[in-house]
């Protein structure tokens, strides 16, 4: 007889995702249906209006990053498109993976794309 690990119970596991699930969703319509109400139905990037035809296009984007960080005033909010929303999602994991390029310095131009024109000028007059 070994001794090992108890038996998963998968029925116990479906139940605690479907409810982090259903608890996500929740919290999530509560934000989302907060800053609807609270801005103007567009992009705060490319500024393209929405209605409730396209409404779905039309994402909460938390500033900070923090999608648990929900203040009633909606300081941490802003509305995206789902095109912005990615390009700045984006553009976020670039500067924490330190992507950024402000840091970097060029190397010099070493090559100089005029250095033998004189001599091909005064060739070209001798023709």
């Amino acid at each position: 007889m070994s001794i090992g690990k108890p038996p998963l119970d998968n029925a116990k596991l479906d139940r605690i995702v479907a409810e982090a699930r259903r608890a996500s969703e929740q919290r999530e319509l509560g934000y989302r249906e907060r800053a609807l109400k609270m801005y103007p139905w567009i992009c705060g990037r490319c500024a393209r209006e929405f209605t409730r035809a396209n409404l779905p296009e039309l994402t909460v984007h938390h500033r900070n990053h923090d999608h648990d960080f929900n203040p009633a005033d909606g300081s941490n909010w802003e509305l995206l498109c789902v095109y912005c929303h990615d390009n700045e999602h984006s553009r976020h994991i670039d500067h924490v993976r330190g992507a950024g390029y402000d840091d970097a310095k060029p190397a010099p131009a070493t090559g100089n794309p005029f250095a033998d024109l004189k001599s091909l000028l005064n060739r070209k007059g001798d023709h």
